[in-house]
């Protein structure tokens, strides 16, 4: 199964989740054994040979591929989650996003500095999220921090927002 076809099964959301949003559902990408090993391997392989030790992942549905990579990278896996989630000691970043504020969160014992860490979410839009998630993983000063998602909206230009130097990456683009 190629990208293309896995771009195929993406589901287009007309009004989610307000009124003149078109959300890129990835609930029928997900579904799909064979769509899952797809993406696994192609995660996997961008990453192999970069020394990742901790994979992490937006809430929520950059827990589903973010745990799957951390596994196939032996990696450890963190999650960024909404306030009042994580039970321990957190960090937090407020950022705008597309349709609103929000808030993440991240326990302050994550990650070490001498990590290598891969940030991971399903979708770059505006890119105010991950950038938010960025800013939270830097708090730590890990060795390094690569930027990955599933898929890309390129009109949105959410990748221009990132410092320069950042390793972006999408394996779909709209």
């Amino acid at each position: 199964m190629t990208l293309d076809e896995i771009k195929n099964k993406v589901r287009d959301v007309y009004d989610f989740p307000q009124k003149g949003i078109v959300f890129k559902d990835l609930t029928t990408v997900f579904k799909e054994p064979e769509c899952l090993r797809e993406l696994s391997k192609h995660l996997t392989d961008l990453y192999k040979e970069k020394g990742i030790t901790k994979v992490v992942g937006i809430e929520s549905r950059g827990f589903i591929m973010g745990a799957i990579l951390a596994n196939q990278l032996e990696a450890g896996f963190v999650p960024i989650r909404k306030p009042g989630k994580l039970p321990a000691d957190t960090w937090s970043e407020s950022y705008d996003k597309e349709y609103g504020k929000d808030t993440i969160e991240i326990h302050k014992d994550a990650i070490q500095s001498e990590d290598i860490v891969v940030l991971h979410d399903d979708l770059l839009a505006t890119g105010g999220t991950m950038l938010a998630a960025y800013h939270l993983v830097e708090r730590f000063h890990p060795r390094k921090i690569y930027i990955n998602f599933i898929t890309e909206l390129e009109f949105l230009k959410g990748r221009e927002i990132f410092p320069p130097g950042v390793d972006v990456e999408a394996l779909i683009k709209f």
